[in-house]
């Protein structure tokens, strides 16, 4: 499983998983020992705090998977930069998404070939808990993308 989680991010390591139902959440956290500030680039090592983060991934074995991330949040330590704290970033998801990017790249190739209702009643019963919304909102993003 470790290298599974390593296909994700180097800096990733396994800690265990847990099954629910149809649900198997895989516990993730990192192995860096310090994250650069993702405004002024500067390294620091100093952990503000940790947060469990929960993002939805493609599916393993018929089971949804959701990776539950413990990621930490760290002070900047450089006094000209505008932020004092900064969460540590990867990436395999988008900061403040919910879904890793190939779940949202899975998503769309569905979303492609057929309408968000039928995407959606598809996507809940093989691949992640989806709505219509949700699609409607990657296809325009992904339009957006493309277009500006």
């Amino acid at each position: 499983m470790e290298e599974l989680i390593r296909l994700l991010d180097n800096d990733l390591q396994y800690e265990g998983y847990d099954i629910q139902g149809d649900d198997l959440f895989l516990h993730i956290s990192s192995s860096r020992k310090e994250a650069n500030c993702p405004y002024c680039k500067q390294p620091s090592g100093q952990v503000h705090s940790r947060k469990r983060r929960t993002l939805k991934d493609l599916p393993i074995q018929g089971k949804k998977v959701k990776l539950l991330l413990d990621q930490r949040k760290f002070f900047c330590i450089n006094d000209a930069c505008r932020k004092t704290t900064f969460a540590e970033r990867f990436g395999f998801y988008a900061p403040k998404a919910t879904k890793t990017n190939r779940l949202q790249e899975e998503i769309l190739r569905v979303a492609m070939t057929q309408s968000s209702l039928a995407a959606s009643r598809y996507l809940r019963k093989s691949v992640a808990d989806v709505g219509k919304s949700t699609i409607c909102n990657l296809l325009k993003k992904g339009l957006e993308k493309e277009c500006g």
